[in-house]
């Protein structure tokens, strides 16, 4: 995909924490899928970057939300910058919104790594956690219809509720295109950390720099 493993597999210009734009969150913040709404999860992106070295950066949480009285559905597409984002070993994932929802992203279980560098658990490990909270579709946009696929705009931690989920390491159960996404692969099965464990995740999600 993109630049491949090969480029993964070496440390590029940019690398480390000034150079760092695009992290999976070492942890979530410890409620399941109640991240405190998009607020609290970007507070989250960015005290882990913060932790990281990374702080000197605006770091926006990749999550859409579904619209409610009075406010208009987010994109996640929308709310993360222009690009190109760079992991903490200086690896471009992507070039841009266009090409991150794309078919040439880099976004590979080699390329997603933590704020700190290191690889996320995929299929295969113990524990599995390549279930990533999205709330979004494959083009990054929010769904329609009062579909709720975020856990209630990221504040229900409950059995009540889902939230869709992408695989970070691009597989799944099948080989198919949904198995393969980063952002859309399937709903979770409830909110609580108990939940989303079920599946194969921990409450992790993607962290984008804005600037």
């Amino acid at each position: 995909m993109g630049l491949g493993l090969a480029a993964s597999a070496q440390q590029q210009p940019g690398a480390g924490p000034a150079g760092m734009t695009f992290f999976v969150t070492s942890a979530g913040p410890g409620q399941g899928a109640n991240l405190g709404g998009l607020e609290g999860a970007d507070r989250h992106c960015q005290a882990l970057a913060q932790a990281a070295g990374a702080g000197g950066r605006s770091w926006r949480a990749y999550l859409s939300t579904m619209a409610t009285a009075g406010q208009p559905a987010v994109n996640a597409r929308d709310r993360i910058g222009r690009g190109p984002w760079r992991n903490a070993s200086g690896v471009v994932i992507a070039q841009g919104v266009d090409d991150l929802h794309g078919e040439t992203n880099n976004l590979t279980k080699q390329t997603a790594l933590t704020e700190r560098g290191a690889m996320v658990n995929g299929r295969g490990d113990t524990p599995n956690t390549h279930d990533i909270l999205t709330g979004s579709q494959a083009d990054g946009r929010a769904f329609q219809g009062g579909q709720d696929m975020t856990c209630g705009n990221w504040t229900l931690g409950g059995s009540e509720g889902s939230a869709m989920l992408g695989h970070h390491d691009r597989v799944g159960l099948r080989d198919d295109a949904a198995s393969r996404s980063w952002n859309a692969s399937h709903a979770s099965r409830g909110c609580s950390a108990e939940g989303l464990r079920s599946t194969g995740g921990a409450g992790l999600f993607y962290c984008f720099a804005v600037d």
